[in-house]
């Protein structure tokens, strides 16, 4: 539910920096629109970006009183959330190139919307940026068992949420994915 980070008074020292933040949840491979959003909103209330990521194959195990996170995976033989993260922080590099934004990215574990509340909190976050769930049977069953990040970051928070849709709208006379 917090952030992994080998030093915490460096986290301490960077989430001073990154006060009134604009936080976006982002997952590699995301279509760039969520992030373009975020950025838009980060210029507009002229505030720092900060990317995050959460690795839903780790736990918390304890959090130190100083700051120190110490997480464990779910499975022993699979380190995927690193990857991805280095996946997407390759990917928000290059599209933030230039943007003239202070921003900075931080892989957060567990569940993905007690995690961005957590770090939300921390940094006083303005608004906080997620996309809808993609469409089809793997992501419904996912929701299934861990529930809307976007939902229940509505319901166990109080700051704004922005809910940027992933793809094309569905035409009225289609039936809802959610339905199906």
């Amino acid at each position: 539910m917090s952030e992994s980070v080998e030093h915490p008074e460096d986290a301490q020292m960077q989430d001073a920096q990154l006060q009134k933040a604009v936080i976006v949840g982002l997952r590699p491979g995301q279509p760039p629109r969520v992030l373009s959003e975020a950025v838009r909103f980060a210029k507009l209330l002229q505030s720092p970006l900060v990317i995050v990521h959460v690795d839903v194959t780790r736990f918390v195990t304890f959090e130190d009183p100083d700051g120190m996170v110490h997480s464990a995976p779910i499975d022993l033989n699979i380190d995927a959330g690193a990857e991805e993260f280095a996946e997407l922080r390759a990917e928000v590099e290059q599209a933030l190139t230039g943007s003239g934004l202070v921003w900075t990215a931080r892989q957060l574990v567990g569940d993905p919307a007690l995690a961005i509340k957590h770090l939300a909190g921390a940094l006083d976050a303005q608004l906080i940026v997620v996309g809808t769930r993609n469409r089809g049977l793997g992501e419904s069953i996912r929701e299934f068992f861990t529930g809307s990040v976007a939902a229940r970051l509505s319901h166990r928070q109080q700051r704004p949420i922005l809910i940027v849709p992933l793809e094309e709208p569905i035409p009225d006379d289609k039936k809802d994915p959610w339905s199906e």
